[in-house]
């Protein structure tokens, strides 16, 4: 009770210290990019595999593995999405993983990064790991519900395929995709 005598629950901003478990039916990944010379809009999605996020005290101690299938890659065009996974694109019969890690989420971030409320980042930066290629990625938080055992999270990036040699039909497709995640977290 506080002061006035009233019984207030308030929900956690952080989630407690611990392992949790990526939740591959509850958690998703879409992209938007565009196609034919930038003239039409792709919407497309891959399947989240799994992965795990360790919270630490502090909780910028904490630390991020996200998986993705690769072979997953959909845009509701058969062709368009055999092709992207063929050797000329994403080559998912050599590199069948996509995988963002990121170790010490709070110091990872660049210099003046705006954190949300409770310490908690309002970027993650990591690297992402795609076609056997490692760059740097920053992940912008948009939005965290944290509940006793699980927590939501959703993220907004950009990313360059070219980046990661991912440099077939430049100008026919897009160089650039808009992805938004949303990840939901389990106590391990």
């Amino acid at each position: 009770m506080d002061a006035t005598g009233d019984n207030h629950t308030t929900a956690p901003t952080t989630p407690r210290p611990g392992r949790y478990a990526v939740d591959p039916a509850r958690s998703s990944l879409s992209f938007r990019t565009r196609h034919l010379f930038g003239l039409l809009p792709v919407h497309g999605t891959f399947a989240v595999r799994g992965g795990t996020v360790v919270v630490a005290e502090p909780f910028t101690a904490s630390s991020v593995r996200a998986e993705v299938d690769a072979d997953s890659f959909r845009t509701g065009h058969t062709g368009r999405d055999t092709a992207v996974r063929s050797p000329r694109f994403l080559d998912t019969g050599r590199h069948p993983l996509i995988t963002f890690t990121a170790e010490n989420i709070g110091t990872a971030a660049p210099a003046g990064t705006v954190t949300a409320d409770e310490g908690r980042p309002a970027t993650i930066a990591g690297t992402l790991t795609a076609c056997g290629v490692s760059q740097p990625l920053t992940l912008a938080i948009g939005h965290a519900e944290v509940l006793a055992d699980a927590f939501t999270v959703r993220a907004r990036t950009r990313i360059d395929r070219t980046a990661f040699g991912v440099t077939a039909s430049r100008g026919l497709a897009g160089r650039h995709l808009d992805v938004t995640l949303e990840i939901r977290c389990v106590r391990a």
